[in-house]
């Protein structure tokens, strides 16, 4: 048995699941992973040092020396190095020196919650708890949309959610860690849900899950 509690979540771009991952962590004292900028960091380490962002070998020694304990989500978020994290996300080395980074951090003590694309499937199949958050892209488009006016920038919805379209296309149909739910993962659609009322139904499965093991 582990000597960690680890919490998997995945889903679609804007189904609510950094934040829900975030809560999670904050409340249960563990430590949180987005993993999706893990591969923005791997980008911005390429920019920042001007190497090519299509050299395979170089793209896959910066993914194998990651901190990942230290990425700093505000310069990471930055469009240029979303572009760039685009580049090297589809090249198979760098997903598995990635993945196997982000299995070793899922054995901190005294628990992780990750959040991603393939933790509940991939990165770690054997968490105790998988979760697997989701929502209509009307939705999710009408988060973004909100997030954008309220950071004080324009969006256009429509293109909000033709962009969300395009990523869940892309996300689910990739032959390498296609985004899907894990076959044991609990189902949470947050479309008529709020942050809390997610965060309530997540830690009911936490808890029951915690108990189990303690019993």
């Amino acid at each position: 048995m582990s000597r960690t509690f680890t919490i998997a979540i995945d889903g679609p771009a804007a189904s609510g699941k950094g934040t829900l991952a975030r809560r999670l962590a904050m409340h249960y004292g563990f430590h949180h992973l987005d993993t999706g900028l893990t591969y923005r960091a791997v980008a911005k380490a390429l920019l920042d040092q001007g190497l090519p962002l299509d050299d395979e070998a170089i793209a896959a020694e910066m993914a194998g020396n990651l901190d990942l304990r230290h990425l700093d989500r505000k310069a990471l978020a930055v469009h240029e190095v979303g572009e760039a994290a685009s580049k090297v996300a589809v090249m198979p080395t760098v997903r598995r020196a990635l993945v196997a980074a982000q299995r070793a951090f899922a054995e901190t003590p005294p628990g992780t919650v990750l959040d991603g694309r393939d933790i509940g499937t991939v990165v770690c199949p054997d968490a105790p708890v998988k979760l697997y958050v989701t929502a209509s892209a009307e939705a999710r488009a009408k988060r973004r949309h909100a997030e954008i006016e309220a950071g004080g920038g324009e969006a256009d919805p429509a293109e909000i959610l033709a962009d969300l379209n395009r990523r869940d296309a892309r996300d689910m149909g990739r032959t390498d860690s296609p985004l899907k739910p894990a076959e044991d993962a609990h189902l949470l659609d947050t479309t008529e849900m709020d942050i809390e009322a997610a965060f309530l139904a997540a830690r009911r499965l936490v808890d029951e899950a915690l108990a189990k093991r303690q019993a």
